[in-house]
């Protein structure tokens, strides 16, 4: 049978760890077995247990204390990242070989990682060819985006990370709980965009002609191919956290190898 992952990416601050110990209590609410493990090697602190932690292999501080590299944060995490890559040996020995697993992989936010850097391209082939079926959880902060541009910005961001991994995606607007009534209403344009309609916005505060025309080119490419479509995820609302798990589910076709089970007869019957 085939296992199942979710990456969960995005900028830092994003809410990947809250979205991963906000998805563990709903899954344990529908007794559904799902485990993390953490792939960020400058993490402090998480609010769920790990079945792995990629600081027991390497750790940014470590790696800034060693005088011989002369690496900053950016610099030691990639370096990190690296090193994780070429012993996947180690994630190997931690996942174990258990059918129909369920794993979230809570990842580091330096954006670079899903685009330019092979590194989790590398992770998502090494996964396939350990049978799990993958699937990319893209997370931007909706307090982020409010307004058209910076919706453009993150638009593009998920975009990048679609295209390097080449994995089915979902994209989430998340700290939808934190917004106020006017917001919410706000966002709502950003939940079912129409991006000619922002390309006024846009363009009206740039002066360079060319880039209008860039700006054009790319909300043209985003509506008439429907490429980036978002999810809103308020951890405070079950069937919100239901219908996104039911969107990746499917992506991944999670439930489709799983025995059918008799319902159980009631004693009272």
């Amino acid at each position: 049978m085939p296992r199942y992952a979710q990456l969960v990416m995005g900028p830092a601050g994003s809410g990947k760890s809250t979205y991963c110990s906000t998805l563990v209590q709903h899954c344990e609410s529908l007794n559904r077995s799902v485990q993390v493990v953490n792939l960020d090697p400058a993490a402090e602190h998480f609010e769920y247990p790990v079945m792995a932690d990629i600081r027991e292999l390497i750790e940014v501080d470590d790696v800034m204390e060693d005088s011989s590299l002369r690496l900053g944060p950016n610099g030691g995490l990639v370096y990190c990242m690296e090193y994780f890559a070429n012993n996947f040996d180690w994630l190997e020995s931690c996942l174990g070989h258990t059918e129909d697993d369920y794993i979230l992989f809570d990842c580091p936010g330096q954006i670079e990682l899903y685009t330019h850097l092979p590194v989790m391209k590398y992770l998502v082939e090494q996964l396939q060819q350990w049978e799990f079926r993958v699937c990319g959880v893209f997370l931007v902060d909706s307090q982020f985006m409010v307004e058209s541009f910076k919706f453009i910005s993150g638009v593009m961001a998920a975009l990048s990370a679609m295209v390097s991994l080449e994995i089915p995606q979902c994209n989430l607007m998340t700290k939808m709980d934190l917004l106020n009534k006017k917001a919410k209403k706000e966002i709502e344009k950003f939940l079912d965009p129409d991006m000619y309609s922002m390309i006024e916005d846009s363009t009206n505060r740039l002066r360079s002609t060319k880039f209008k025309k860039l700006t054009k080119a790319i909300c043209g490419l985003i509506d008439d191919y429907s490429i980036v479509r978002f999810l809103p995820f308020d951890r405070s609302d079950e069937e919100c956290i239901n219908i996104v798990l039911q969107h990746i589910d499917v992506s991944i076709q999670y439930g489709e190898d799983l025995e059918f089970k008799e319902p159980r007869v009631s004693e009272f019957q």
